[in-house]
């Protein structure tokens, strides 16, 4: 089984993929976008989420590490058992060894009751550590042992408790060069590195902005109730070429500033002081779209060209829902909803002699 990305639109290529089960469709239904390189990792998450093995998540802030540890825990075995996370960065090493594995009270001055830490409340599910690169290196010697026996002790308990705990470690640091550095424990890296994941920057997987800014407009707009349905082709081009050095991130802050500022149901340009790129790549090449065209007038377009590339087959996995990184039941609801069907010309007389005209099909 391959994996998909679930997605609103693409303006990317397609490329060929053969479609999971409804189930692993759900569980992946957040992330956005039909890239290669976002096609690339959902693959590497298929490949090791089986396996129980420990991952390692690299990328730079905001490209969505958590979206994917949650995709390995969803389509592993520990579904369903609790996900727990833990963002390391900037907890002083006392704090970060209570919350890791907890304490007894009376452990401390002010320790007036018994705290369960992150490993014991992630016992059967997946602890993911965010910025893991910045655990302190006098706590990283507990965390290796951990990991390597599964067992710890609270704070101010000698009682040694065992726990099955699967470690999803993510962080926007260059873990190698912290060890070639010295700042981080050799052994622990390569206990963390068993299958690295790379997440690809924003600017590395642009084919998938227009998918991410609809998704978020449609989010935003429905959380304030406000009216959404244009974005203007110089709001979608800026939007798709600026250089994103937030990643999604930013992409989401900006997308929830310019909804609020929307006035008459269009999406104003909340980068028209930066300069960018007025072409935006579509299915098959690069073209200007309409500024007049609203957003379900761009999605009628996109959809008849994709069908029309491929022969007006909607399903399989070169198909139009493929492509388009939709399941073949919400394409073709689209289409109906739409008005979009297929225009075939019968070749054969009727009974009368007479041609039967068209004939429209899903």
């Amino acid at each position: 089984m391959q994996l998909e990305a679930n997605v609103v639109t693409s303006f990317g290529e397609n490329i060929d993929i053969v479609r999971p089960s409804e189930q692993a469709e759900r569980k992946f239904e957040q992330i956005i976008g039909q890239s290669t390189a976002l096609e690339s990792v959902l693959a590497e998450v298929e490949q090791v989420a089986p396996m129980d093995s420990t991952v390692l998540i690299e990328g730079e802030t905001g490209t969505g590490k958590e979206l994917i540890a949650h995709a390995i825990h969803n389509v592993s075995a520990r579904y369903g058992r609790p996900f727990v996370k833990l963002n390391c960065a900037a907890i002083p090493l006392d704090l970060l060894q209570r919350e890791l594995f907890g304490h007894e009270k009376g452990a401390f001055t002010g320790a007036i009751a018994q705290k369960i830490g992150r490993f014991e409340m992630a016992d059967k599910g997946t602890l993911f550590l965010d910025e893991v690169g910045d655990i302190p290196a006098a706590l990283q010697p507990k965390l290796l042992r951990v990991l390597q026996e599964q067992q710890f002790e609270r704070l101010g308990s000698g009682r040694t408790h065992q726990v099955d705990v699967r470690l999803v470690a993510a962080t926007n640091r260059d873990l190698a060069k912290m060890v070639d550095r010295g700042q981080f424990r050799n052994d622990l890296y390569y206990r963390l590195n068993v299958f690295p994941i790379l997440l690809p920057a924003l600017r590395e997987r642009r084919e998938d902005i227009p998918a991410l800014v609809t998704h978020f407009v449609e989010r935003f707009s429905r959380r304030m109730k406000k009216q959404v349905d244009r974005i203007p082709p110089e709001t979608m081009t800026a939007f798709q070429w600026y250089s994103w050095p937030g990643n999604i991130r930013e992409l989401q802050n900006l997308v929830e500033r310019a909804v609020i500022l929307s006035k008459d149901g269009v999406l104003p340009n909340p980068l028209h002081k930066r300069r960018t790129n007025p072409v935006i790549p579509t299915l098959d090449g690069t073209q200007a779209i309409q500024s007049s065209m609203t957003l379900e007038e761009s999605a009628n377009s996109l959809i008849l060209r994709t069908l029309e590339q491929v022969g007006w087959v909607v399903g399989g996995p070169h198909g139009a829902a493929a492509k388009l990184g939709l399941k073949r039941t919400t394409l073709l609801a689209r289409m109906r909803r739409l008005g979009i069907s297929r225009p075939v010309p019968q070749e054969q007389p009727d009974e009368l002699g007479m041609p039967e005209g068209i004939r429209w099909e899903d």
